[in-house]
């Protein structure tokens, strides 16, 4: 299984659960930089409120499921190339067979008449 598709899901589902969240915001934010650096902060705060919440987290929750189904189809295409010449997706083996069946069939033809040799 490839693995661009469920990404590509992932972060749709994960952009737009954070825009209803972020857009449906309320809050403050506020920075002190101060010497020594130790004594620097950063305070957020920001509520939500109405149906961006559960549809909002809804989203997060679905395009964390694609990501996580993204990451497993990337771990399993990398394990079973190993064994290969190269990528999982990439199959010398599948285009020697395809080759052989185009041949035969070629031949077939020829010797039904239904086509001329070369």
């Amino acid at each position: 299984m490839r693995a661009d598709r469920p990404l590509i899901g992932a972060v749709l589902f994960l952009a737009v659960g954070l825009a209803l969240i972020f857009g449906y915001c309320t809050g403050t934010t506020g920075m002190n930089i101060g010497f020594p650096v130790s004594g620097s902060s950063l305070q957020v705060a920001f509520s939500t409120y109405g149906p961006a919440v559960p549809g909002g987290l809804a989203l997060i929750a679905i395009g964390l499921l694609f990501l996580i189904v993204a990451i497993l189809a990337a771990v399993v295409g990398e394990i079973a190339g190993i064994g290969g010449t190269g990528p999982a997706w990439y199959a010398p083996r599948r285009r020697e067979r395809e080759q052989l069946l185009n041949r035969q069939q070629r031949e077939e033809r020829v010797e039904a008449g239904r086509e001329f040799p070369e």
